[in-house]
């Protein structure tokens, strides 16, 4: 089933195998190569790189057809990435793709987010690796709008490469409106960003439950810390444009190390 004259791109997320964006974005790049998805048989948003130590993994087949095979999973993200690398992979993939998640990646989200968790996995497996997020958690969300940018995208890093420990973090903002003949771009365009700098707070709802026992919802509200930068991730969104973050697997903090040399001396 799996041509090996055409690119392997292989496809999961943190949303689960039957969410639609991550149906939505192997129909967007399945005319760029053979696809294998592997992804969550359910729901596992922030497991970030996650991964199943003590629990035993199953994979499921669930659909299968002329260049496209789906797998579902009982783990988290990283572990789909994983397995489908140890026993679904005939052959090392051309491109790994995260998404597309239901909700916005950017900024510290980059560092909980399961989505993310599949393409630092790829990364590390020395595979360029794109993860894509549209910022609008609805189930239902509208991703047709993102088919052009997924594709040109994707087709410029099945082309060009990644550099070694380095992958991709594109979001995408919610429209407002949709395209028209008139407007017919849905985004100003494409800004190669950096992570923003914020925080959460306000994180956790504490309820009580009739039977006598008090109970926790992790929720909160983001903070932009740097509302005025406009080299950023928050600031491209929270302005019509598509924001691409080239994010590193090493994150050493090479500045400090002049300063930490005194720790030598100890």
């Amino acid at each position: 089933m799996i041509d090996e004259q055409r690119p392997l791109i292989l496809i999961s997320n943190d949303d689960g195998w039957e969410a639609k964006g991550i149906n939505q974005l192997v129909d967007m790049v399945r005319d760029l190569g053979d696809v294998l998805v592997c992804a969550p048989d359910g729901a596992r948003s922030g497991m970030s790189c996650a991964f199943s130590a003590t629990t035993p993994l199953r994979l499921t087949l669930r659909r299968q057809e002329p260049g496209v095979e789906v797998w579902s999973c009982n783990g988290t993200p990283t572990d789909c990435v994983k397995l489908a690398l140890a026993e679904l992979c005939e052959r090392k993939p051309d491109l790994v793709l995260g998404g597309i998640n239901h909700g916005d990646n950017a900024s510290v989200n980059t560092h909980y987010s399961g989505t993310m968790g599949v393409v630092m996995e790829g990364c590390m497996k020395y595979i360029p690796s794109v993860a894509y997020s549209l910022c609008d958690h609805d189930e239902d969300a509208d991703f047709e709008p993102l088919r052009p940018y997924v594709k040109q995208i994707t087709e410029w890093v099945l082309r060009e490469g990644l550099a070694p420990g380095v992958c991709l973090n594109v979001n995408f903002p919610k429209l407002e409106s949709q395209p028209s003949v008139l407007s017919p771009q849905p985004y100003k365009g494409v800004k190669v960003c950096r992570m923003s700098r914020g925080t959460w707070g306000s994180e956790v709802s504490r309820c009580h439950h009739p039977r006598g026992y008090d109970y926790w919802w992790m929720v909160g509200h983001y903070r932009n810390d740097e509302p005025e930068a406009t080299d950023t991730d928050r600031w491209a969104l929270d302005n019509g444009y598509v924001a691409v973050t080239p994010t590193e697997i090493d994150v050493t903090a090479y500045e400090a190390m002049a300063e930490l040399r005194e720790l030598e001396k100890i």
